[in-house]
């Protein structure tokens, strides 16, 4: 039996080894580091943890027993018997160390926001927070190759050394995928496997960021990939969008991160112009492009352009996908497709912070669960289930606030954006009232281009994004009718 209490550190204070013992087990229990209902080692393993006899280990637990401290169960043990709450110690000031450089850029990113509950909100409809449907998961399809790639690990005695990269048959299955269904001609030794997008992110602009070095992105965009470049010490230079995408010009930087399917947050799909204009922009630069292809499976209506990956010719473009918006939150599992002259320094990379891959029966288990054409079915019960919902919260938020949102059209995706028609204050307002009847949503703002008799006071616009995959219809109704009747009130005030 594990366990551990401060004995040899008692023998030093205390005569006696019974006076020992006994103190380190009072104040383990008072301290509440034995807490009610833990079960005590025999009196033959104690004195065997701690070089005793068997008398001297009963005699402390009879004492113990007598006070009420721990009871004995014939047939059970010898158990924690009291509700101790730790007693109270002045708080220690703690060691202050100096961190590194990259640690310092690290504790000064922002790690986002988090999900709260509102007391007095009878019902609160939360549009912030992105889940999938998990009613729609088809979850005995899921079991049935989980066991069957459980069964076939622990069969083989040892578990198997995967490659670096992540399991062959998950990258096979990965690059069957993407060319059938996005176009993408790749090869599995070109196919990485990550914990999630956003390690695929962190990793590649550690690999490719020097301190001082320049990075393009999306404005609005995701913040994920402005703390990771801040964090290897890259120098972020943010890009106006319109309704064809992120404005090309001709920047001095050697990565561009763009969103081109489906920008993020805006929904703006990239014209076809303008991808190949990033793409000479790469060629003439030398520079490398990270396309974050984030949820472009679900398209509701019309016809998707092709990845950037599709057109690239010169091996320019790290195509970076994931399955959280598709599989359950808690597996964590995305991909990139890499240059050739990147798939080494990548893979040294992961093994850096994973000498051994993370989550092979996952892996083994996603791979069997693409090969079946299970993931596809269940694809297909999504989009059908996502578009009902999509085309739900369209309407309501076209029909009640049009007048208070400009809406960005779209035809995909997993959420509708719009931007504030009104000023700020109107804005915080109308936001901090609808968070207090327990509706809330996720929000950009971006500088306004200011007058030179407006240049005195900063002023921003803000932009909404509404995730509506984990919501009912009846709770987007609810919900949209609920913030107009909170403007509603805010007219009248």
């Amino acid at each position: 039996m594990h366990f551990q209490i401060p004995f040899h550190l008692y023998r030093s204070k205390y005569p006696t080894k019974l006076l020992a013992l006994y103190h380190s087990l009072r104040d383990s229990i008072l301290d509440g580091v034995l807490t009610y209902e833990t079960r005590l080692p025999s009196s033959r393993e104690l004195a065997a943890l701690y070089g005793l006899s068997r008398g001297t280990v009963n005699v402390v637990y009879d004492m113990l027993n007598a006070e009420g401290y721990v009871r004995s169960e014939i047939g059970r043990g010898t158990f924690v018997s009291i509700h101790y709450e730790p007693k109270s110690t002045p708080e220690r000031q703690s060691q202050v160390y100096v961190l590194s450089d990259w640690g310092k850029r690290l504790m000064s990113q922002p790690t986002g926001d988090v999900s709260y509950d509102l007391p007095g909100v009878v019902k609160q409809i939360d549009f912030h927070w992105f889940a999938p449907d998990i009613g729609l998961f088809p979850q005995e399809e899921w079991n049935r190759h989980l066991h069957a790639a459980a069964k076939e690990l622990t069969g083989q005695g040892v578990i198997p050394r995967a490659e670096l990269q992540g399991d062959y048959e998950l990258r096979n299955s990965i690059a069957q995928y993407l060319r059938r269904a996005r176009g993408i001609d790749s090869h599995p030794s070109q196919i990485v496997i990550f914990n999630g997008s956003m390690q695929a992110i962190a990793l590649t602009v550690q690999l490719l960021v020097n301190p001082g070095d320049p990075v393009i992105v999306e404005n609005p965009g995701y913040l994920g990939i402005r703390r990771a470049v801040h964090t290897a010490g890259g120098i972020t230079k943010t890009i106006s969008m319109d309704g064809q995408g992120i404005i090309p010009d001709d920047w001095e930087a050697k990565l561009l991160f763009v969103t081109p399917s489906r920008q993020f947050p805006t929904g703006v799909v990239l014209s076809m112009e303008r991808r190949q204009q990033l793409l000479k922009w790469a060629y003439e630069q030398d520079a490398i492009i990270i396309e974050d292809d984030y949820d472009s499976e679900f398209r509701h209506r019309g016809k998707s352009l092709e990845p950037l990956k599709v057109l690239d010719r010169e091996d320019r473009v790290i195509y970076i996908g994931s399955f959280s918006k598709t599989l359950l939150s808690g597996i964590r599992i995305g991909y990139a497709v890499m240059p050739a002259s990147l798939v080494e320094p990548i893979r040294k990379a992961k093994a850096l912070f994973e000498p051994r891959p993370t989550g092979l029966l996952e892996q083994r288990t996603l791979a069997a669960f693409m090969g079946s054409g299970s993931y596809e079915r269940h694809l297909r019960r999504m989009k059908r289930a996502y578009s009902r919902k999509f085309e739900c919260l369209q309407k309501w938020l076209y029909m009640l606030l049009s007048g208070q949102f400009a809406w960005v059209e779209g035809d995909a995706g997993l959420h509708i954006f719009g931007w504030w028609r009104g000023n700020e204050p109107t804005y915080i307002e109308f936001r901090d009232q609808c968070a207090q009847a327990g509706i809330r949503w996720s929000e950009v703002s971006v500088p306004v281009q200011l007058t030179e008799t407006e240049a005195e006071a900063e002023k921003v616009s803000y932009g909404a994004y509404f995730n509506f995959p984990h919501l009912s219809e009846a709770d987007i109704e609810y919900a949209i009718k609920r913030m107009e009747e909170v403007w509603k009130s805010i007219q009248t005030e």
